[in-house]
């Protein structure tokens, strides 16, 4: 008796390890706080241009013939461009954390925001070159967010979003969601900057994530999500799978000693 008594208990204690709880599953938990209904704060600064982005800048006037020479060759169909027409024709950032446009040349823009370029080159076509009856319109825009997720998610690889905020919890459903055996407590995030490559973890499961300067991704993150312990053991992701797969050790096992004994 005693010896089905230990083997009952060394079942079911197999299968509760082996199983991911809900609580390693549920996104932007309340852990600290009765009040599941309290709003959270959200960290959230101007991006700033780093080095490899690539921004689209199109300048308009009352006289598009007087702004042409300060554009690329198709900028007017700004609406059709693709992801290729995007790299071929956006600005990118050098390693000097320059961009070069016609005419006004070299403009160094890594640190600033979008707006504050738009300011700039405002400023110099007004100073140099036209006067406010021209009424020069500047438009800076970020050619979209690439950033690349791996690890255990179920769409891995680089993504692009043309789009200029983007929170992990939207990159993460965008690659298809991390997978059960994910480890949603413990997400590294690489951040490329001036001086050097960051890095930094984050636990989606706390509501308190979205306090994270690293809650919104920046061009060219990348994001790991690790194993969870329980994919190592291979027992199953729920309690069925478990119990399944120890029914079959126990079939393999009661066959092989029939086998043996004959």
């Amino acid at each position: 008796m005693n010896q089905k008594i230990l083997f009952l208990m060394l079942t079911l204690g197999l299968i509760l390890t082996s199983c991911v709880p809900i609580k390693d599953l549920v996104y932007l938990q309340n852990k600290n706080q009765a009040d599941t209904t309290a709003v959270q704060s959200v960290s959230m600064k101007p991006y700033r241009l780093q080095i490899n982005d690539i921004i689209s800048i199109s300048i308009s006037a009352n006289d598009p013939k007087l702004v042409q020479i300060f554009s690329t060759s198709n900028q007017q169909s700004e609406t059709y461009r693709n992801e290729s027409s995007l790299y071929f024709e956006g600005y990118t950032v050098n390693d000097h954390g320059n961009i070069r446009m016609p005419v006004l040349e070299e403009i160094n823009v890594v640190g600033y925001t979008l707006d504050e370029v738009r300011l700039m080159i405002e400023k110099r076509l007004l100073e140099e070159y036209f006067n406010k009856e021209a009424r020069i319109f500047v438009k800076v825009k970020l050619s979209g967010l690439r950033y690349t997720v791996n690890g255990e998610i179920v769409s891995p690889g680089t993504k692009l979003l043309f789009q200029e905020k983007l929170t992990i919890l939207e990159a993460i459903a965008n690659a298809g969601d991390i997978t059960v055996v994910g480890d949603r407590k413990n997400v590294t995030i690489l951040r490329q900057t001036p001086a050097g490559t960051e890095i930094h973890t984050i636990d989606l499961t706390d509501a308190k994530a979205m306090q994270s300067p690293y809650y919104y991704v920046q061009s060219n993150d990348y994001i790991y999500i690790k194993p969870l312990k329980q994919k190592s053991w291979g027992t199953g992701k729920t309690g069925i799978e478990s119990l399944t797969t120890v029914f079959t050790m126990l079939t393999l096992v009661a066959t092989t000693i029939l086998l043996l004994r004959n």
